[in-house]
């Protein structure tokens, strides 16, 4: 993180000397470039020293000193920023200002001065202890591999291979699979890789598969390289032609030893050919796709059906070895429940049931380990020594986790492997890693709001060419890709809405970034325990007896979780806010505030604000003093109008304020009031939600050229012409939602578009349509459609079949026949349909190869309907059915085992048939041949 701190630094200082050089004193600019030339010749040593720095007390100081000289340079920046950078009044008052600003400011200078003569000091000698540490402790430039950590895990490793059969758990299944690939009688090399979280079993069930007596009467030469993080070809090579020669019991030749690279693999190639024996080779732990690479030429790519089987944590890597061969990923699962379980009694009780008293505290701990077999039966380990009639030794694990993976022993194992991923990352990656430790255990994480806390925490680096949020989503792609993050939800997309971290590398990265002083997580309520400079600060529970405000005055990030009761007092605002004007991200949602306090408008830097769930009602004129802000949130408050105030916020990039209201009969959706001349905001890329219910303001849409997702309500027949003409300048236009004024005002789109928006994805209209829009057949990348209340007459599925990549249909009082159908051919990739208050609607008809993706049917409230559409059993890929309140004629039928209507939807694995029943649904669950009811 030191690394990483460093780096940031460096980015930062470029760009202010870049662009505030008119504004300083020559001595300053030299000191600013002093410290920016010193700290980058230390930055290529620092990733070695963070390796080897728990193992050395006087490099850990050491690089905590060059962490913090960083934090408090980045301090002195942004301070001479807020001072001397920003804009002031014009006219008159302007004068005033400055007149009175130059008195200010020369004290200001100077105080900055003496900071930077400060750091400067300690820069000199933070360096004059590198250039002895980099003797005495071994440090390169390039960075080397701890020792220590290689030995812990290849320990590991080796007490991995040797687990008894019945030991373990889960892993009969995946050693099938991967056994009936080895063996499909392919005479074409081919490559299988398994990927997976570190800890998760890979090794292992490579292992058994590797030593199954059908794989071992398959291949006639058989080996297995470890090749890690510390890969030389040179080594591996060797290595491999020892065990091949040891396969067949020949001597290595003695050239061999003297053979560089590239003639070891035309040696091994050369080995292989000429013995003309199906081989298996395993590649355990391969970290990069250049060391495969680097040695895949050694393999011939034809010889009886040989295989290489490769371990990886790396997703990208898996898949990249299996390019251009007769390759296969398996990604491995985490454990079950049930699985978890059976491990864990038998890694602790041996073959006895676990005692009913620590019952309840095992599950707690099994919990936390979330079916991943390395922390399973690490903790069984340390559980197994534990006395079993004192269960508050059990509760000390429980609730002290973390602190047991800082222990020595069995934990601290665990730590060290799962570290091996974070080590590997390159610096602008871990950063943002551990900043995810500002969530609480088991928290879904959103996606959107993470990436703009990223960006606002200045761990985004620019790329050319691509958007600040595209480079965001590569880093949050890049550490799903490495198994670091787990992906929850998936948007129509393909995009990520939710992610999380598995809670023992939560445990982890919460301790790292507590020791790199990136976040603070206040979780119990106790301030004593809270360091003395706080740059980061996550509330879960809310902080008593707070005072001295010395220790927020580095604060940059303030974000509270889990906190709908807390009462956002003035004393604690003057505490957080008032202590710090560095602050960067501010975020409170669920706080019981009903107004914003002023101190809020200060915050020169501040670039991420959410007020979400809160109560507040007024958006004051002061918010145009929050010059460097990007994302503002105002979900579900009670915000109707914003002020013009709004408009001085050119760097907003996401404007979130709509409020979700009741369902029961349309989706209702709040927006807000806009200023006259909202269309200045030109860096906005998402607006939601605004209303439209004057000409002007859908007039202004078409200036906001940037915008990716946009929501629009109140809008009035009148104003249709305005949007369609407004719309043809929003090229860029991913998602469009539009809410008519009143549930029977009319949706006038059917006027052109030019050009039609090609990168739309997603359109959902609320309101009666006459028709279907004619634009909406040209729409070739729309993946979702949503109809509310449209009461069409015509069947709108003409308009929508031949639409190459929808994914999912919504239709929510959108028709008023009585018959849908889907042609011929229509619907091809079509995977989701919901028809939901169809009241009119009594038959749907698929025809033939329609809907042949089609997963999910769901029809609620088509209480005509009593007869299965025409064709369902046609849809081989259907994995769901559900019918709520629908036509009871229908519902006996298939009730019935032996009526023909269940015969043709019994092979679908979940059927779901529910009526509202005093006002909570009546479920019956039909699963293939088994039926159970669920009140």
């Amino acid at each position: 993180m030191a690394e990483s701190a460093v780096a940031l630094l460096l980015k930062q200082l470029s760009t202010f000397l870049l662009t505030q050089s008119a504004r300083l004193q020559g001595g300053l600019e030299r000191e600013m470039q002093f410290i920016r030339d010193e700290l980058g010749s230390m930055r290529a040593f620092l990733r070695d020293a963070e390796l080897k720095e728990d193992d050395v007390s006087e490099l850990k100081e050491w690089v905590s000193q060059v962490r913090e000289v960083a934090y408090d340079t980045q301090d002195v920046l942004d301070e001479f920023i807020m001072r001397f950078a920003r804009t002031c009044p014009d006219g008159f008052y302007g004068r005033v200002h400055n007149f009175y600003s130059s008195i200010n400011n020369i004290r200001a200078r100077h105080r900055i001065s003496s900071k930077i003569e400060s750091i400067k000091c300690r820069v000199i000698d933070i360096c004059e202890r590198h250039n002895r540490y980099r003797s005495d402790y071994g440090l390169s430039e390039r960075g080397s591999y701890s020792a220590d950590v290689e030995d812990v895990v290849s320990r590991f490793r080796g007490n991995a291979l040797l687990l008894e059969e019945t030991e373990l758990v889960g892993i009969a299944e995946p050693k099938r699979k991967l056994i009936s690939q080895l063996l499909d009688n392919s005479s074409n090399l081919k490559v299988v890789s398994v990927v997976g979280m570190g800890g998760i079993g890979k090794t292992t069930l490579v292992k058994r598969v590797y030593e199954d007596a059908n794989v071992k009467r398959q291949f006639q030469l058989h080996a297995w390289l470890t090749i890690s993080q510390t890969f030389h070809m040179t080594v591996v090579l060797k290595d491999l032609i020892q065990q091949l020669h040891n396969e067949i019991k020949e001597s290595v030749p003695q050239e061999v030893e003297s053979m560089d690279g590239d003639k070891l693999r035309a040696f091994v190639k050369d080995f292989l050919q000429e013995k003309k024996f199906s081989y298996i080779i395993v590649l355990d732990d391969l970290w990069r796709l250049e060391s495969w690479e680097a040695i895949k030429y050694a393999f011939p790519e034809v010889n009886r059906g040989s295989c290489i089987l490769i371990t990886t944590r790396i997703t990208g890597t898996a898949s990249g070895c299996c390019i251009k061969s007769n390759g296969y990923v398996y990604k491995m699962q985490f454990l079950s429940s049930e699985e978890s379980w059976t491990l864990f009694c038998r890694k602790i009780f041996g073959n006895k049931c676990c005692p009913p008293h620590l019952e309840d505290v095992s599950r707690g701990i099994l919990d936390k380990c979330k079916g991943l077999p390395l922390a399973i039966v690490s903790i069984g380990g340390v559980l197994a020594l534990k006395d079993k009639s004192k269960p508050e030794e059990w509760d000390m694990i429980l609730h002290n986790l973390g602190g047991e993976l800082e222990g020595i022993g069995k934990l601290e194992r665990v730590k060290k492997i799962l570290l091996l991923s974070y080590n590997d990352l390159p610096w602008f990656l871990k950063s943002s890693l551990l900043y995810m430790s500002i969530y609480p255990e088991d928290w879904n994480i959103s996606v959107r709001f993470l990436i703009q806390r990223w960006i606002a925490e200045g761990f985004i680096l620019q790329r050319k060419g691509m958007t600040i949020v595209e480079v965001a989503n590569g880093y949050l792609n890049e550490l799903i890709n490495r198994c670091l993050i787990q992906v929850k939800e998936l948007d129509h997309d393909g995009s990520i809405i939710y992610c999380n971290i598995h809670d023992i590398l939560r445990e982890i990265i919460l301790t790292k970034s507590r020791e790199q002083n990136l976040v603070t997580v206040a979780a119990n309520g106790d301030y004593i325990r809270l360091p003395d400079n706080i740059r980061r600060l996550a509330i879960h529970r809310f902080i008593e007896n707070h005072h001295e405000y010395n220790r927020f005055r580095h604060l940059r990030s303030l974000v509270m979780f889990k906190n709908k009761n807390l009462l956002i007092d003035s004393s604690l605002f003057k505490l957080f806010i008032g202590g710090s004007k560095l602050l960067n991200v501010l975020d409170l949602e669920g706080a019981e505030l009903k107004s914003i306090p002023e101190e809020v408008f200060k915050l020169f830097h501040l670039k991420y604000l959410s007020l979400a769930h809160t109560k507040v009602e007024i958006i004051p004129q002061s918010i145009g003093k929050l010059q460097n802000l990007e994302f503002l949130n105002l979900l579900d408050t009670h915000v109707v109008e914003l002020p013009v105030g709004i408009l001085r916020l050119r760097k907003l990039r996401e404007l979130l304020v709509y409020h979700h209201g009741d369902c029961s009969n349309n989706y209702v959706v709040r927006g807000f009031k806009a200023p006259r001349e909202i269309g200045r905001l030109l860096s906005l890329h998402v607006l939601y939600s605004v209303d439209a219910d004057n000409e002007e303001t859908v007039r202004e849409i078409r200036n906001l050229t940037q915008l990716r997702e946009l929501s629009i309500t109140k809008l009035r027949r009148e104003d249709g012409k305005e949007l369609c003409s407004s719309l043809g300048k929003l090229t860029s236009l991913r998602e469009f939602l539009v809410y008519s004024t009143k549930e029977d005002e009319i949706l006038d789109l059917q006027h052109p578009i030019s050009p039609t928006p090609r990168a739309l994805q997603l359109l959902s209209l609320t309101g009666q349509l006459e028709k279907v829009p004619q634009w909406l057949s040209s729409l070739q990348g729309l993946t979702i459609i949503n109809l509310f209340g449209s009461g069409l007459r015509e069947d709108p599925l003409e308009s929508l079949q031949d639409l190459p990549n929808l994914v999912k249909i919504i239709l929510n009082k959108a028709y008023e026949g009585e018959q849908l159908c889907f042609k011929v051919g229509g619907f091809q990739n079509l995977k989701q349909l919901d028809l939901t208050r169809l009241q009119q609607l009594k038959w749907v008809r698929v025809e033939k190869d329609a809907l042949p993706c089609l997963q999910c049917l769901f029809m609620a409230d088509c209480k005509q309907v009593n007869e299965l559409p025409w064709g369902i059993q046609n849809l081989n890929k259907l994995q769901f059915l559900g019918f709520y309140n629908i036509g009871n004629e229908l519902v006996t039928k298939l009730k019935d085992k032996g009526s023909e209507e269940y015969q043709k939807v019994v092979k679908i694995p979940k059927i779901v048939i529910a009526n509202w029943i005093d006002g909570k649904w009546d479920e019956h669950f039909l699963q293939g041949d088994k039926a159970f009811h669920k009140l």
